[in-house]
């Protein structure tokens, strides 16, 4: 099991490491928001902890941030807060559970445990239309068995397509799933990011799956949940 911890109190993050590599879990270390989304863009982990108060930010952004781009990682924060309104806000914005400083490392470890006994319960299932797959607890891409690397905000869009195939999704709740409701996105932004997808996932020779739905806006033929 692949653990990101990211936390900016190097020596705490280290005692931490030692004791969960002592337990089998192989451990990566991030002390900001951008190394923490940087890791988890690139490596597919089981589970992210990831501590409230940050250098360049709050958790809770990098929490939104998985959340936005359909990343399901079991996420756990620390934080010294024990108020229940930020309690409440942590696990709003897609936190599974919260562990407030100081604990001891076994409940620690137990709430890790149970977080990934759930998580192997509810893998969200593969989708796939035509011959265009994607996994969205690996956040692989694949069509006709070949690899596509996308971007976060282009694997976001692709999944909330693939969710409902044959259905015209509007621009506006792209916005609002991808973009958080950025007026900006709605027009410009949302069609530079369709244009790229559609070179990657529809290269010349194939058979395009992604259709513009004019007045609405976009939609993925064929294919279903697998």
């Amino acid at each position: 099991m692949r653990i990101l911890l990211v936390e900016d109190d190097r020596k705490a993050a280290g005692l931490l490491a030692r004791g969960l590599r002592e337990e089998g879990f192989v451990v990566d270390l991030a002390a900001t928001l951008a190394e923490g989304d940087e890791a988890a863009f690139v490596t597919t982990y089981d589970l992210v902890v990831l501590d409230w108060m940050l250098p360049d930010g709050d958790g809770i952004a990098l929490c939104r941030t998985l959340r936005a781009r359909g990343q399901q990682v079991p996420v756990l924060m620390l934080t010294a807060r024990d108020a229940l309104s930020e309690r409440v806000t942590g696990l709003n914005a897609g936190a599974d559970d919260y562990l407030t400083k100081p604990f001891e490392f076994e409940e620690l470890l137990a709430r890790l445990r149970a977080l990934l006994r759930r998580s192997e319960m509810t893998r969200p299932p593969v989708l796939k239309a035509g011959d265009l797959t994607l996994d969205p607890a690996s956040q692989q891409v694949t069509r006709g068995g070949k690899a596509i690397p996308l971007t976060p905000k282009e694997f976001a869009l692709l999944q909330a397509l693939m969710r409902q195939p044959g259905v015209a999704v509007a621009r506006q709740r792209l916005a609002e799933q991808i973009w958080q409701d950025d007026p900006l996105a709605i027009d410009n932004l949302i069609d530079a990011h369709i244009s790229k997808l559609r070179r990657k996932v529809d290269p010349a020779g194939s058979a395009p799956l992604i259709e513009t739905v004019r007045g609405h806006g976009f939609r993925i033929r064929g294919g279903g949940d697998a």
